[in-house]
């Protein structure tokens, strides 16, 4: 057997990312592979009442999929021969729900095709799971933390334990921001102490979901604005278009603007 035959029949490791109209049957499904980082597959049939793909290939889920043979015109999109859930959580509800949404926009904007980024699906695997059982606070929490680790795998994060232009160490108790072309610098706007970034750096390099966002927690609201400066700055995209429907329900809920 052809290594490219082993390679299309091998199981992957799957979420759905995105699902779009193909034809008057079928779907083109993203999804986001631990093997093979994010990819375009053709579902077909997926939207007869009957199918098997049809109640499978629904977001936030685990899934295993196989894949068809590559395309010969060299296609980036592939047939998707089968797909089965794995074991996991339930789908979020309320407002997890629309943060989970918000990861997904994030991973499609952010990441090319067939890149894999093993720590990273585990990462989002990890938040998926966290968000079924988060409140309102701790929703946020898990989305300043998920950006870290999305902005670090993608490099453009610098550490967090030092001044970006000198690198000299944070002094503890001294206020830093994160600053989109100059990193991070000392501040006295929305500052984080330079003991909390610190932390956060040991939390990303050790791979800690639960201690990252533990670390987290403290300082998430100082995080907010500079955390969204960055993802802007490297999206070219003033706002995404999740976390706009996130602030015009808040405001229909509370009649108060608030920052997601």
């Amino acid at each position: 057997m052809s290594s490219s035959r082993r390679a299309a029949s091998a199981p992957l490791s799957a979420f759905v990312l995105h699902g779009w109209h193909w034809s008057e049957s079928s779907l083109i499904v993203e999804l986001f592979t631990r093997e093979r980082g994010r990819i375009a597959v053709a579902a077909k049939g997926a939207k007869r009442p009957y199918s098997q793909l049809r109640p499978v290939l629904i977001p936030f889920q685990r899934l295993s999929v196989q894949l068809g043979r590559p395309s010969s015109d060299g296609s980036e999109v592939q047939l998707l021969r089968s797909a089965e859930r794995a074991f996991g959580p339930p789908m979020p509800g309320g407002g997890a729900l629309l943060a989970g949404f918000y990861l997904n926009e994030l991973l499609l904007k952010l990441l090319a095709r067939q890149d894999p980024h093993e720590a990273l699906f585990d990462a989002y695997a990890d938040a998926v799971t966290a968000l079924t059982e988060a409140d309102d606070a701790a929703v946020q929490g898990l989305l300043r933390a998920f950006e870290l680790v999305l902005l670090r795998t993608t490099g453009v994060l610098p550490a967090l334990d030092r001044v970006t232009l000198t690198l000299q160490p944070l002094a503890p108790a001294q206020g830093y921001t994160l600053h989109a072309e100059a990193g991070v610098v000392a501040s006295g706007r929305t500052a984080v102490p330079g003991a909390a970034l610190t932390a956060l750096e040991v939390a990303l390099v050790a791979g800690d979901g639960a201690a990252l966002r533990a670390a987290v927690a403290p300082v998430a609201a100082g995080l907010r604005a500079p955390l969204r400066e960055l993802l802007h700055y490297h999206l070219g995209s003033p706002l995404l278009r999740t976390r706009q429907l996130m602030l015009e329900l808040h405001r229909l809920d509370t009649r108060e603007p608030v920052r997601p």
